[in-house]
């Protein structure tokens, strides 16, 4: 990730590094909610959240899905799996926003 990519995800997100990781793509608006009623069961979608955050995620998804090997191979994966390009770019930003966020708890993660 880039400086004003972080700049940018410490400004609109001052409390990455708090939070759960479900907590985390909740407020970015990065977590799948669903939208069931009874027996109805509807499609799994990203709602709410930070506007900001979740562009910034989402650019910054793009380059990690071919530039990190770790969030590439992931990218791959679910590509591989049939899920559409950006379902899995979606997914990539929510993984890369936990892994900003556990590397802010913890100084001892390094991303590869």
């Amino acid at each position: 990730i880039d400086w004003r990519s972080a700049l940018s995800l410490c400004a609109y997100m001052p409390e990455l590094g708090t939070l759960h990781r479900g907590q985390a793509a909740a407020l970015a608006g990065l977590a799948p909610f669903n939208r069931d009623s009874g027996q109805w069961r509807g499609p799994r979608r990203i709602s709410g959240g930070r506007a900001p955050v979740r562009r910034t995620l989402y650019l910054a998804s793009l380059t990690a899905a071919r530039k990190n090997p770790i969030l590439k191979a992931f990218y791959k994966r679910l590509r591989a799996a049939g899920k559409p390009g950006k379902v899995a770019l979606t997914a990539v930003a929510r993984k890369l926003l936990v892994l900003l966020n556990a590397a802010l708890k913890n100084d001892k993660i390094t991303f590869a």
